[in-house]
């Protein structure tokens, strides 16, 4: 697979339907028959993945420190958007900023290598931590920035050939 860019990624929110990690695949399709709102005009879609704690011991023997892998961490995306009122998809991540409940997310990525193709998609739940106006200087867009904090394990399904 060669490497792309960004371009064409597209940022999805489906609601509160808890989904069962029992395994990927059952995972994959609780996510993949969900309806999804697009999330429009977004600028920087922040970065996803998971990150270990670093847990550290100190050997008193060798005085040297040891780090271990704690907890997985899959972070907080900072998704900056360019600020659309009307919008059906900031509309609906402006109201889960509002609850305290997961929802569910959605990124597909434009990567298919060819159009024998079809693009990856990431899948995963999150609670919407913010949704913070940017205003910025007088020559600026208006900008929103949703801080997601993400609480389970990323799904990804990887570009596969079509049927």
């Amino acid at each position: 697979m060669a490497i792309t860019t960004a371009t064409g990624a597209k940022y999805y929110i489906g609601g509160t339907t808890a989904i069962s990690y029992a395994s990927d695949a059952i995972a994959i399709a609780a996510f993949e028959a969900l309806t999804w709102v697009e999330i429009k005009e977004v600028e920087d879609g922040g970065e996803v993945g998971d990150e270990s704690a670093d847990v550290t011991f100190q050997s008193l023997g060798d005085g040297r420190v040891r780090h271990l892998k704690g907890a997985r961490d899959a972070g907080t995306i900072a998704m900056v958007v360019g600020d659309d009122p009307l919008d059906p998809g900031q509309i609906a991540m402006r109201a889960a900023e509002r609850t305290k409940f997961q929802h569910n997310f959605k990124i597909e990525y434009e990567d298919a290598p060819s159009e024998l193709y079809e693009n990856s998609v990431d899948y995963f739940r999150g609670l919407v931590m913010s949704a913070r106006k940017n205003i910025g200087t007088g020559d600026n867009v208006l900008r929103r920035t949703f801080n997601v904090g993400i609480s389970t394990e990323i799904l990804t399904v990887d570009t596969a050939l079509l049927p």
